[in-house]
């Protein structure tokens, strides 16, 4: 849906990636205010002005990644992140609390997210872990589970 989540064009308009220290795969960028949003501390990070990454391999134990080798792995992060999750009540959608379970459970509920992020009423850059909107990967992302 390329309409959603304007506050975040610029993160991912960039046609620029890199690639993950740990699985060698390149990934899109993500920026600080995401991953400052999910850290458990981030008053203990020492993130720099580089690029960031997110890593969304669900065989990978990094979450973001720096242009310097640094890893952020999933234990540094107050929040799960679902598509690294293999279970059915990982999230979704972040912004309205959407598992996977729900998802295949209900399909319209991807009407409903739809409507809001055309609204407005969404906070994808920073709810997302990933730092952009789920409606991107979310019928994907809802049939890959149980």
């Amino acid at each position: 849906m390329s309409d959603c989540c304007h506050s975040n064009c610029d993160v991912e308009s960039s046609s620029r990636t890199h690639r993950c220290p740990v699985n060698g795969r390149a990934y899109k960028p993500v920026g600080l205010k995401t991953i400052v949003h999910h850290l458990k501390a981030p008053w203990n990070w020492s993130g720099g002005e580089q690029g960031y990454y997110f890593c969304d391999d669900p065989d990978c134990p990094v979450v973001y990644f720096g242009d310097d080798g640094s890893v952020i792995d999933k234990t540094a992060l107050r929040t799960g992140v679902g598509i690294k999750e293999h279970m059915p009540g990982s999230l979704a959608c972040y912004c309205f609390g959407v598992s996977y379970a729900d998802a295949q459970r209900e399909p319209a509920i991807r009407d409903y997210i739809i409507a809001k992020t055309k609204a407005g009423i969404c906070a994808c850059e920073t709810s997302n872990p990933a730092g952009r909107c789920c409606l991107r990967d979310y019928p994907a992302a809802a049939d890959r589970r149980h």
